[in-house]
């Protein structure tokens, strides 16, 4: 059963995700400053580095946003030269171009940009550019993904892109060519005031967290959508009776005395969550230490002894430990080099056992995850993307006084 929850205050909107009543997302905006990934900005190259392959480009922002060569080429790959050409030759300073940001301004980092424009909908992703047709891996049925793929032929104009999203499957024809249009006039509008601004100048806005979380987390599996606050609740409706109206009877507004997430226990399971130290079921427990790019995850046996042998013990505690651990890394959007130090086994089936239901975990995860394997000193190695500040930075920061080795609340 899943259950969406939001709870909006004038400095802050939180969503939160329930599957069987476990927090599996959790996600943050503050009111001051909305998200920058999906935003299309005219831009002007400042600096061009052949040496790095990049280049730096001004959209308007304190830093400026980088500009990788990949990101600069064409985005369908059979399209792109065989032997990839210097930054140099593709840009030159002064040069104006339009970008999109696909990374936040991280640490001391200006954000990263890319002329691979997407813009995702309810039921796909538009690409203008990039000519060809892509389907979601978790549509299954060969059936299904040759009628969308014929759907998508027929509806897309020559050399644009299409993505057929998960939601996708068994939708109509009318709903998807009205998704594709909408989406087509949205980039139309931003190529067209391009043509009319200097640069650095915003041309497109995607959408804020309430409508961001009915796009991509609202489906017909979803139980209830619990709202706390008017505005935000007629906001939803109005995009679910535009996108999903079969949907939009399922949004409810709020009224209770007794603030919304503590009614649900929402907020008892992010205050758990977020801990360094999290208890898992059976008595054992993991340490998390997160960084800018690297995060690390310790495995404890703790309190669990069981009541077969020690490799059985170990082996255990590391199945709960694996899928509480995809669990927290999609909870708290996680990003970049992940690595985990489950117990020693001295079975390999039972590694490849652990490896195998983390994999099968992270399906659930809408951010691409990898898991790469073990390593020769025993640890699991993995990798997801890392688009946004993590969630915890919205609640903590580095204390000053031990530089790192203690957060300080900023609730």
């Amino acid at each position: 059963m899943k259950q969406l929850f939001v709870h909006c205050t004038r400095n802050m909107t939180q969503s939160a995700l329930l599957e069987d009543g476990r927090l599996a997302e959790f996600s943050v905006e503050r009111s001051e400053g909305t998200s920058l990934v999906g935003n299309l900005y005219k831009g002007r190259v400042v600096n061009v580095l052949p040496g790095m392959q990049a280049a730096f480009v001004d959209i308007g922002l304190s830093k400026n946003a980088f500009l990788y060569v990949d990101d600069a080429l064409h985005p369908h790959l059979e399209k792109q030269p065989k032997q990839k050409p210097s930054i140099s030759e593709i840009l030159a300073p002064g040069d104006d171009l339009i970008v999109q940001v696909m990374k936040e301004p991280l640490g001391g980092k200006g954000a990263r940009v890319t002329t691979h424009f997407s813009l995702p909908g309810r039921w796909l992703v538009y690409m203008p550019y990039a000519d060809y047709i892509g389907i979601s891996k978790k549509i299954e049925q060969e059936a299904e993904r040759n009628r969308l793929r014929t759907l998508a032929e027929e509806l897309r104009a020559p050399g644009e892109g299409i993505i057929l999203r998960t939601n996708a499957e068994g939708e109509n024809r009318e709903a998807i060519s009205e998704d594709l249009g909408a989406l087509r006039r949205i980039w139309q509008e931003a190529a067209l005031t391009a043509s009319s601004v200097q640069a650095p100048a915003e041309l497109h806005r995607d959408s804020g967290l309430v409508q961001r979380m009915v796009r991509d987390v609202m489906t017909p599996d979803t139980e209830e959508f619990i709202v706390d606050d008017e505005a935000c609740w007629k906001e939803a409706k109005e995009f679910l009776r535009k996108s999903a109206p079969a949907l939009e009877g399922k949004a409810r507004l709020y009224r209770d005395s007794v603030p919304l997430f503590e009614k649900f226990g929402i907020r008892e399971q992010i205050e758990r969550a977020f801990q360094p130290h999290i208890r898992l079921n059976s008595g054992g427990y993991l340490v998390w230490d997160e960084t800018e790019a690297l995060t690390v995850i310790d495995v404890n046996t703790g309190k669990f002894t069981g009541t077969v042998d020690l490799e059985e013990t170990v082996f255990r505690t590391n199945l709960e430990a694996a899928e509480e651990i995809a669990r927290l890394l999609r909870l708290r959007d996680a990003g970049g080099i992940i690595v985990v130090d489950f117990i020693d086994m001295e079975k390999d089936e039972h590694r490849q056992q652990v490896e195998q239901l983390l994999e099968t975990t992270m399906k659930r995860d809408r951010t691409k995850c990898q898991v790469v394997g073990w390593t020769r000193l025993g640890l699991l190695e993995m990798t997801r993307k890392k688009a946004r500040e993590s969630v915890s930075s919205y609640f903590y920061e580095t204390c000053p006084a031990c530089k790192g080795r203690g957060k300080i609340s900023l609730r």
